[in-house]
Formats: C-alpha cells, sequence, structure tokens
C-alpha cells in the first residue's frame, strides 16, 4: 500500500468513524430504499458472492446477507466495521483502502459501492480495483447522488459547502457522477461494461430537530467541516437549511435521489 493509498484510508477512517452510533441508528437507514432496490437489480440471492466496497456500519451487507447473500465488506473505519460485524455474524469484514482490495483476483459475483468510490483518493482506481476482483461476467454497482437539481437533500449537501476546506483545482464535487454520461464513462474507465443507469427516491424522515442535526453531523463530510470551522457552526448550517422542511408535528422529511449504473465485467 503507498503512502498516499496509506493516507486516504487512514483519513477517511477518522472521518467516518467520529460518529458511528449516531450514523447506524439515525442517517445509514435513510437509504435503505437504496440498498434494497441495488441488491435487488444485482439479482443478489442464496450463493451470492459479494463484497460491499465500503461498507460502513453494515446495513446494505445486512439486507445482501437476508437474501442469502456470502457477504464480505470493507470499510476504512474500525468503529463503523465493529457495528457491521454485530449487525451481520455470518459476514467477513475487513479494514482497508478501495484503491488497494485486499483480496484475490475474480473472488466475487458482485461488488457493491454505494457512496464510496467517490470518496476514494484516486476514484479510478478504486473501481479498478472492484473490477479486478469481481468473476468474469460479474457486476459491479455504483451507487452515487442522482442529479442536484430540484432535489431537497442537494441543500443540505450545500450547506456545508462554505464550511469545508477548499478543494485541490480539478477536484471532482459531491455531484460529479450524477451525469449518466460521466457515470458510463467512470466505468468504462476501468474496464467495464456500463448496463442499465436508475435512480431511486429516498425520503430522509427525522422525529425532531435534534435527531436531524445529529444524523446530518455524523457523515464525513460533516466531520471534515467540524475540523476545519466547529461543531456550532456545522450545526448552525444544517439547522438553517432544514428549515424548509419541517413539518406542523416538529419532523423533517427531506426527498433525496441516488443514481446507481450497473455494470458488468
Amino acid at each position: 500500500m503507498s503512502g498516499d493509498a496509506k493516507s486516504t484510508a487512514e483519513v477517511n477512517g477518522k472521518l467516518w468513524g467520529a460518529r458511528v452510533d449516531d450514523w447506524a441508528t439515525l442517517q445509514e437507514g435513510q437509504c435503505k430504499p437504496v440498498f434494497e432496490a441495488v441488491l435487488e437489480r444485482l439479482k443478489t440471492g442464496p450463493g451470492t458472492i459479494l463484497l460491499d466496497a465500503g461498507c460502513g456500519s453494515g446495513m446494505a451487507s445486512q439486507i445482501a446477507a437476508s437474501r442469502g447473500a456470502r457477504v464480505t465488506g470493507l470499510d476504512a473505519s474500525e468503529a463503523m466495521l465493529a457495528i457491521a460485524r454485530r449487525r451481520v455474524p455470518s459476514g467477513t469484514f475487513v479494514a482497508g483502502d478501495l484503491e488497494t482490495l485486499p483480496f484475490a483476483d475474480a473472488s466475487f459475483d458482485a461488488v457493491t459501492g454505494f457512496n464510496s468510490f467517490q470518496y476514494a483518493g484516486n476514484r479510478g482506481q478504486a473501481l479498478a480495483e472492484a473490477r479486478r476482483v469481481i468473476k468474469a461476467g460479474g457486476t459491479v454497482a455504483i451507487t452515487t447522488w442522482g442529479p442536484p437539481e430540484g432535489m431537497q437533500a442537494a441543500s443540505l449537501v450545500a450547506a456545508l459547502k462554505p464550511l469545508l476546506p477548499a478543494p485541490p483545482p480539478g477536484a471532482p464535487g459531491p455531484f460529479a457522477l450524477s451525469n449518466e454520461a460521466a457515470l458510463r464513462g467512470f466505468a468504462e474507465a476501468a474496464g467495464l461494461q456500463p448496463e442499465s443507469v436508475f435512480d431511486v427516491e429516498s425520503t430522509w424522515t427525522y422525529a425532531s430537530l435534534e435527531d436531524a442535526l445529529r444524523g446530518l453531523a455524523s457523515s464525513g463530510v460533516a466531520a471534515r467541516a467540524r475540523d476545519s470551522s466547529s461543531e456550532e457552526a456545522v450545526d448552525r448550517a444544517h439547522k438553517e437549511a432544514l428549515g424548509a422542511f419541517r413539518r406542523p408535528d416538529g419532523s423533517y422529511r427531506i426527498q433525496a435521489v441516488f443514481r446507481s449504473l450497473i455494470a458488468r465485467a
């Protein structure tokens, strides 16, 4: 593992592992419809040998295992992996870097990357590694944000932008792969054959402002914003953005859309 790759894993592990309990209980489940739709498209079932690349605290892995899959999960955060292991006792969960997967060639029938490849220091190398570890004819599912235009959750992403460190020149933004042509090109550059592209709507719901702030603050992006500003600044930015989505009973509902590409080796 190179120094740069190791740094990527260490940085992401710290950021995404900062508030794992809030992530697992309040935020990860907001994307459950996305996990279910992708695993259905992949025809995940008994005997499927699946790698969940960037598995987080293991909800997608848990759903795959419930469908009969033999699941392996990889994540940069040991704290996330501890929860995943509890959720999926039959699974194998290892710490590692997306750019240097610790698996032999052609080890899996399918690889899922739920909002993970874009966080790699070299996302092209990360996807090439996913291509390397799937069997001939196997599939990779790349899931990212849907187009931001008209998406309510995009305002929550934008709220943190002023608090984040300036990205390097030419660095891709959070919606860089939302464009279908860009997403297909990303897959092709890794030696994959793009097949279907589909969008899944996922409505984020929070019972209270406290839950919403805790859930949103549990992401690695929010942790980076805290490191560059303060916890108060992050909560204030989120609170202002959430105002438009408050319901009469004090709960919150925010519409989000995720885009997935199924590609074949």
